[in-house]
């Protein structure tokens, strides 16, 4: 039995697709925004044309499958009496096709942009003697005119004039909007040179060598046929559109709520406003609001049907129904909200301390179910727990939507009594992974320098614990506590680090940061830590026993790092740090690292927001 395709691939008339998007029967899907290519891009699209060259195949949809109502909207330049319902929408090509359309369809000049990406507007024309030569290129025979068809010099003069049809006839430059109309043109262009025997023999082979081949141009179509699921519309156009805006569930998502009349994009706006005065959430971006929504919207949905699933995954998302994102955005907006107070308690103050961005998703979704209830130190606790154990286990790096889709009822069963989640069950932190954590790239390292400031770590300077005041105005970040400048000066046996078992790249770790104000990052400067602390003691009055009192918030052994002892320090420090990371986790982490024994890290990528990454302190 042959298998049903669904697709068909032909050749169509490229005069025949301009006149069809002229009239409405092609349109493009409202999440197709608006796109202007350069002046460049369009002489050379023109030049190929012009040689029949190929430009490549458009990707077209049937419309008529009510699983996939898009918006309409006319390809920039048509204009309609009245709407017209389309017969297909573009999925891929609209950068080429609109292009064509307003430069050999439109009598009015294309808007388009020059070289710095300045908007200009421009009539495009042929050069019919450079066209018609053997050794020109055919590149060079396009011409780009101004919108009043004057070229003028830097000093404003004019240099050639092409304004009225009778100084096109006589500079022998065609209008390509005119190529599939030009039987006027070329009657007047005759009549201009009295029917002089060489200008009409210049057209008339003109005429057969270079508007014939617009005029008999086929396009290749691949035509994606009504019965394509909407997913599948989603997923090939991601494949085939690289040159353009690439689309996501919220792009069609927007088409499709367009269809009834809801404007989703002014609608996320106004959230993604509102939700963005609060730092944490500046990175929420649509898809994973939708994403949220779509959680709660299948979470409610198995309330009512045991046998339904809780899921958040490309397809669910794309199923969900205008009335499904009115009944829960509002409320998915709330709980956003919620999880950004909770964050503030573990002093994750913006998002770029947050470890994961994704895992706000769940959180989120969690907060809205359980409501008030949430509020319960028991039940938040075990939030919290279950927080941390994805972020030290590092289980949201990847591809997510499964352990979404565990995590809602799990912490939520969790809460009511129930057994651990299995983002708890599935965590684990190494003493090795300790060690090798040195940018923000690695969730882990962010989180670790939140939890020293949630569990009281103080600012060395000033001795106060940092709220979501101090970290703003005092510029809080990770920095190094003995100095890499300074580090770099000794030897790895001054170090010690031959005795720990350490390469140097332990010097950047985070065993060796901590947060800590701008103002107090200048004062250690490239000093060893003996000095600094001094210097600080002293200008501001901190007795030495205050001092090691703020120096243990830190985990920091008072007396080794006074004595610029960096083996003791870290070995103190690290044993401390794995204790924090397991009281935050609940759970025992895996003392892995053999004494003595060498440990070169692997680097880790660079992640050019990080000052320590690629900056030493003064």
């Amino acid at each position: 039995m042959k298998a049903s395709t669904t697709y068909d691939s032909t050749r169509e008339s490229l005069q025949k697709l301009l006149d069809w998007i002229s009239n409405g029967q092609i349109q493009l899907p409202d999440f197709q925004r608006g796109w202007i290519w350069d002046d460049e891009h369009i002489r050379s699209l023109l030049a190929s044309l012009s040689l029949s060259y190929p430009i490549g195949a458009v990707m077209l949809l049937e419309t008529g499958n009510p699983q996939v109502r898009l918006a309409p909207r006319t390809v920039e330049g048509v204009s309609l009496a009245q709407p017209v319902s389309p017969d297909l929408l573009i999925l891929d090509g609209q950068q080429r096709l609109t292009s064509l359309f307003q430069a050999l369809f439109m009598q009015a000049p294309v808007k388009t942009r020059d070289s710095r990406k300045t908007p200009i507007r421009r009539y495009y024309y042929i050069d019919i003697a450079k066209a018609m030569s053997n050794n020109g290129d055919r590149e060079d025979a396009i011409v780009a005119l101004p919108e009043d068809r004057i070229v003028r010099n830097f000093r404003g003069e004019t240099v050639q004039d092409f304004s009225t049809p009778q100084k096109e006839y006589e500079a022998g430059m065609f209008p390509l909007n005119r190529v599939f109309s030009g039987s006027g043109w070329r009657r007047e262009h005759n009549r201009f040179w009295n029917h002089h025997p060489d200008k009409v023999k210049l057209f008339d082979d003109f005429e057969e060598e270079i508007i014939k081949r617009f005029e008999q141009y086929l396009l290749p179509i691949i035509t994606l046929k009504k019965e394509t699921p909407k997913v599948a519309v989603c997923q090939v156009f991601e494949k085939v559109n690289t040159g353009g805006v690439p689309l996501t569930v919220f792009e069609l998502l927007t088409a499709t709520f367009a269809a009834d009349g809801f404007n989703l994009r002014n609608d996320w706006d106004a959230r993604a406003r509102e939700m963005k005065k609060v730092p944490v959430l500046r990175g929420i971006d649509s898809t994973e609001f939708l994403q949220a929504v779509t959680l709660l919207t299948s979470y409610q949905r198995k309330q009512a049907d045991p046998k339904a699933a809780i899921t958040c995954k490309r397809k669910d998302v794309l199923a969900l129904t205008l009335a499904d994102y009115k009944s829960h955005a509002d409320t998915a907006t709330e709980a956003f909200k919620k999880a950004a107070r909770l964050l503030h308690t573990q002093r994750i103050f913006s998002d770029r301390d947050l470890p994961y961005n994704t895992q706000l998703i769940p959180l989120a979704a969690i907060l809205a179910v359980l409501g008030d209830k949430a509020d319960n130190d028991a039940a938040r606790g075990k939030i919290i727990r279950w927080y941390w154990c994805g972020v030290f286990g590092e289980l949201y790096g990847g591809t997510t939507e499964t352990r979404f889709a565990r995590d809602l009822p799990e912490v939520l069963a969790s809460v009511d009594g129930g057994g651990d989640p299995s983002t708890m069950v599935d965590a684990n932190f190494a003493q090795s992974r300790l060690r090798g954590m040195r940018t923000r790239n690695s969730a882990a390292y962010k989180g670790l320098s939140v939890l020293l400031l949630r569990d009281g770590g103080k600012d060395l300077r000033t001795g106060e614990p940092v709220d979501t005041q101090v970290y703003f105005d005092e510029a809080v970040d990770i920095h190094h506590i003995f100095p890499s400048n300074y580090c770099k000066s000794l030897t790895v046996e001054q170090l010690g680090l031959d005795k720990l078992g350490v390469g140097r790249s332990a010097i950047d770790c985070i065993i060796n940061k901590t947060p800590l104000s701008a103002g107090t990052n200048r004062m250690i400067g490239g000093n060893p830590p003996s000095i600094y602390l001094d210097r600080i003691q002293k200008k501001f009055g901190t007795a030495p026993e205050r001092m090691d009192e703020i120096l243990a918030s830190h985990l920091i052994d008072p007396k080794a790092i006074r004595a610029d002892d960096f083996i003791s320090f870290f070995r103190a420090r690290e044993q401390a740090l794995l204790t924090r990371i397991e009281q935050a986790m609940g759970k025992p982490v895996v003392r892995d690292v053999v004494p003595g024994k060498t440990l070169e890290l692997q680097e880790e990528d660079v992640d050019q927001t990080d000052p320590d990454a690629s900056i030493e302190e003064p």
